[in-house]
C-alpha cells in the first residue's frame, strides 16, 4: 500500500527571515517586494501576522491597514534555496522518491520504509524544527492530492493522516477550492452547478463534469474521489522545462509604445538568456499586459521558425502588443513567456523566407553578450534605447525573478 507524505514549511520565507533576525521573531512579520518600485505585495507572513488576517498576494499598504506595526522585510531567495536544500537532505534519509513543489513543499513516497507514515512524518517534523529552526506541517495519505490536503488541514507544526478509511469524513466536507488546482474561475463554475464542497464534487456525475470542464472534468473527479495514483518522482528526476518567462510591474505607468519596448527589451533579454542556458529554442511567444485598473490579458503567436534570438522574440512581442492594445489606459505591468521548446541543436528546415546568414550573426552576437554579462553583470552592455529612461529600465529579471512552484502535471 502506498504511503505518501506532503511536507509544507510553515510561513517559509518569513520563518527563515526571523532566524536571521531574532529580534523580530515575535512580531508580525511579512516578506514583501519593494513598495517604492511597486512590487509591493506580501509574499509570506509569520503566525503573528496571520492573526491580523494578512493574506499572501495582497498589497503591502492593505496589509499595513490591518496591522500598522507590521514588519516588512525584503526577500532573500538565496537563503530560502539553502533551507530548501537542507530540508531535502533530511527527507533523503527516509526515501529517494522526493518531488519538490516549489521551494517550501515536497512530496515523499515512503511506501518501502519499515516505519509507518505517521511515525516518519513526526520524526521529520521534529528534526526540521530542532536542526533547522523552522516548522513544517505534514500530510500523510495514500495519494499525492490528499497528502497535500493533509498538510494544509492543520497548521503550524502538525501532522494529519488522511486514510482510505477516514478521507470521506476529513476531505469531503472541505470547500471545493481547497482541492489542488481549483482556482477562482473553477470555483465559480462549480458553484453555479451547485457544487460547494469536495464531497459534492466527488458525487457529481462524471459526464456532467466533462460537458462543463472538458478533460479537466476527469481530473476534478479523480482528485475529489481519491483516485489519483500519480507517482512521486525519483530524487534524481526533474521535470522537463516547458516554458520560460519573466514579468515585471513598472516603476511608473507606461504611456506609449516606446515605454513598452524598453520593458519588453529587458524582459526578452532575460528570457532569451535563460533559453540559451537551457540549450533550447522557442516556437511560441506570449505576452501578458495589465493596465492601470488591473485588467489583464494574454496573447500568443506561433513562430515561423523556432528561435533563441533576443531580437526575434522582442519583435514578436511588440507585434503582439501593437495588434492587441489601443492605449485607452496606461499600463502597469508586462510579461513575456516562450513555450513549445525544442533542443537548440535540433535539425531545422532552411527557408528562403528568412535571412539565415543574418540570423546566424544575431545568434553569435547574443552569445558574445551572454559571456560579457556572465563575467561583468547584466548591466555591463545595454542597448542605447534603454538609456532614454534609465530608471524605467533599471530592473534585472534574470537575477531577481521570483521562483514559482513547478506544475503538478
Amino acid at each position: 500500500m502506498r504511503t505518501i507524505l506532503h511536507s509544507d514549511c510553515n510561513g517559509f520565507y518569513a520563518s527563515v527571515e526571523c532566524l536571521y533576525n531574532p529580534d523580530i521573531r515575535n512580531k508580525p512579520v511579512a516578506v514583501g517586494g519593494d513598495a517604492d518600485k511597486r512590487h509591493g505585495i506580501i509574499l509570506a507572513k509569520n503566525e503573528p501576522a496571520k492573526a491580523y488576517h494578512i493574506k499572501t498576494g495582497e498589497a503591502i499598504w492593505q496589509a499595513r491597514q490591518k496591522c500598522p506595526d507590521l514588519v516588512v522585510v525584503p526577500p532573500h531567495f538565496d537563503r530560502y534555496m539553502r533551507f530548501s536544500r537542507m530540508c531535502r537532505r533530511i527527507y533523503s534519509d527516509y526515501t529517494d522518491r522526493i518531488e519538490n513543489f516549489g521551494l517550501d513543499e515536497a512530496w515523499l513516497d515512503v511506501s518501502g520504509n519499515d516505519a509507518d507514515g505517521e511515525a516518519i512524518a513526526h520524526e521529520i517534523r521534529n528534526r526540521i524544527k530542532s536542526e533547522l529552526g523552522i516548522t513544517v506541517s505534514i500530510g500523510v495519505s495514500f495519494n499525492k492530492i490528499f497528502a497535500k490536503l493533509g498538510s494544509d488541514y492543520k497548521k503550524p507544526d502538525a501532522v494529519t493522516v488522511i486514510s482510505r478509511e477516514n478521507f470521506r469524513e476529513i476531505v469531503w466536507p472541505l470547500p471545493a477550492e481547497d482541492l489542488l488546482y481549483v482556482g477562482r474561475s473553477t470555483k465559480r463554475k462549480l458553484n453555479r452547478l451547485g457544487v460547494y464542497t469536495i464531497g459534492e464534487l466527488a458525487a457529481f456525475p462524471l459526464p456532467a463534469l466533462r460537458s462543463n470542464f472538458g478533460k479537466w472534468g476527469d481530473v476534478l473527479y479523480t482528485f475529489s474521489n481519491g483516485y489519483d495514483n500519480s507517482p512521486v518522482m525519483h530524487a534524481d528526476e526533474s521535470s522537463a522545462i516547458k516554458s520560460i518567462g519573466n514579468s515585471t510591474t513598472a516603476v511608473r505607468d507606461l504611456e506609449n509604445n516606446e515605454d513598452v519596448k524598453m520593458i519588453f527589451m529587458v524582459l526578452c533579454d532575460s528570457v532569451c538568456r535563460r533559453l540559451r542556458e537551457q540549450g533550447a529554442k522557442a516556437g511560441v511567444v506570449a505576452i501578458s499586459v495589465r493596465d492601470k485598473d488591473l485588467y489583464s490579458f494574454t496573447r500568443q503567436k506561433k513562430l515561423f521558425s523556432a528561435t533563441d534570438i533576443t531580437g526575434e522574440i522582442l519583435d514578436t512581442a511588440m507585434l503582439l502588443f501593437r495588434e492587441n492594445y489601443d492605449w485607452k489606459k496606461s499600463i502597469r505591468s508586462l510579461g513575456v513567456n516562450v513555450s513549445d521548446l525544442s533542443p537548440a541543436d535540433s535539425p531545422t528546415q532552411m527557408t528562403l523566407l528568412l535571412d539565415e546568414r543574418r540570423r546566424e550573426r544575431m545568434e553569435q552576437l547574443d552569445r558574445s553578450l551572454d559571456g560579457l554579462k556572465r563575467r561583468f553583470g547584466s548591466f555591463c552592455v545595454r542597448p542605447a534605447t534603454l538609456m532614454k529612461d534609465p530608471v524605467l529600465s533599471a530592473f534585472n529579471p534574470k537575477e531577481e525573478h521570483v521562483i514559482h512552484p513547478v506544475g503538478y502535471f
